[in-house]
């Protein structure tokens, strides 16, 4: 077992924190909610964890954020997905090959296969491919390499406790396994309690409402515990979230989100569904009753439950079983003149995003005149 690595810091009275997970190499959705907070070196950003992989830039987030290390008060933490490259890079690679000969040949954009195209080893097919492949990356980013491997998994100040997955001791996180710390799944449903606020990532906290599709941030009084992951690059309506505090002493929690995509105004009211559905990542398989080349209606196999779904989201539309991008018949509450984030135009209205919740608007809308 690799023990857990805990940071204790005091974080300056005064000075507004900021909290932001699960970048996932998306440097523009990082950039653009920097800029949207108005992030400067008065702030304290706490970067908790999965900064990097399955986005399109995980080299140069990673980059960008080492130079904010050297500017600016930031403290970032280990991700499961951060962990990934150190460990291949930096370790024997005897047992990690078929985990890794299987995960690099699905994940070009891996910041591995990155590097390793900069290093002229781009390939990932065979083991001799890994080892050469380890040693390009070993020879050519050896700061990237130590950074990553130095990051805490836990950073603890006397009030704040941040994590990428979750810790079940709060007073000893160092006792504990590292990678369980990184990649604990569905971390507020195991009902952890706190002393602190404990602040994660790594479950997209869509995942906890079977319902209603939200990206906003969690908030457990009860628990102090707050799950922030936005569901940037996995989901495709996902954000990239910022929880913000006036000073690491309050309490009072606000968020701010960047998902970039275009805005329009509501022009007309509607009321939201009294019925509605989610269907999430955890259960997403549906047989198609009526395939449509818009929408087909499903019935999604876990509940029963009946709804169209954008056919474009549908896996296999042809089969009668299969699985579907995260969908629901969910319609939002929309008073004329609310401004909604656009996920998809179809020819029944609009699938928008609302205060970080997804549901779909049927009425008009006035769009911004391009500049």
């Amino acid at each position: 077992m690799r023990q857990a690595k805990v940071q204790d810091v005091v974080f300056p009275p005064r000075r507004r924190v900021v909290a932001v997970s699960d970048i996932h190499g998306n440097l523009p959705f990082l950039k653009g909610l920097l800029d949207k907070i108005g992030f400067s070196r008065a702030d304290i950003l706490v970067l908790v964890g999965d900064m990097i992989e399955k986005g399109p830039a995980s080299l140069d987030t990673l980059h960008f954020i080492m130079e904010l290390c050297r500017t600016h008060t930031v403290y970032p933490v280990a991700g499961n997905c951060d962990d990934l490259v150190p460990e291949f890079a930096l370790g024997n690679g005897e047992g990690d090959a078929p985990f890794f000969l299987r995960y690099l040949s699905v994940r070009p954009q891996s910041t591995l296969r990155q590097m390793g195209a900069l290093a002229g080893a781009d390939r990932a097919d065979t083991l001799e491919d890994l080892a050469r492949l380890r040693r390009a990356v070993r020879e050519r980013f050896m700061p990237e390499l130590e950074f990553l491997r130095d990051l805490p998994t836990v950073v603890r100040t006397p009030e704040l406790l941040f994590v990428h997955g979750g810790v079940s001791d709060e007073e000893h996180p160092e006792r504990l396994d590292a990678w369980h710390c990184m990649k604990n799944d569905d971390f507020r449903d195991q009902r952890p309690h706190f002393r602190r606020w404990c602040v994660v990532g790594h479950w997209p906290v869509t995942l906890y409402r079977p319902e209603i599709p939200s990206a906003a941030p969690i908030v457990d009084v009860n628990q102090h515990l707050v799950s922030i992951d936005g569901g940037c690059v996995l989901k495709l309506d996902g954000q990239l979230n910022a929880l913000i505090l006036p000073d690491a002493r309050s309490q009072d929690f606000t968020w701010t989100a960047f998902d970039g995509r275009r805005v329009a105004e509501a022009l007309a009211d509607q009321a939201d569904s009294v019925r509605s559905k989610n269907i999430r990542w955890s259960e997403h398989e549906v047989e198609v009753l009526v395939p449509g080349p818009e929408f087909s209606r499903c019935r999604h196999t876990a509940t029963g439950y009946e709804m169209d779904i954008l056919t474009r989201y549908l896996k296999d539309p042809s089969a009668r079983f299969t699985t579907c991008e995260d969908a629901t018949d969910y319609e939002l509450p929309v008073t004329a003149g609310d401004r909604l984030s656009i996920v998809e135009e179809t020819s029944r209205g609009v699938l928008a995003k609302k205060h970080g919740v997804t549901g779909w608007y049927r009425g008009p809308l006035r769009w911004p005149k391009e500049s």
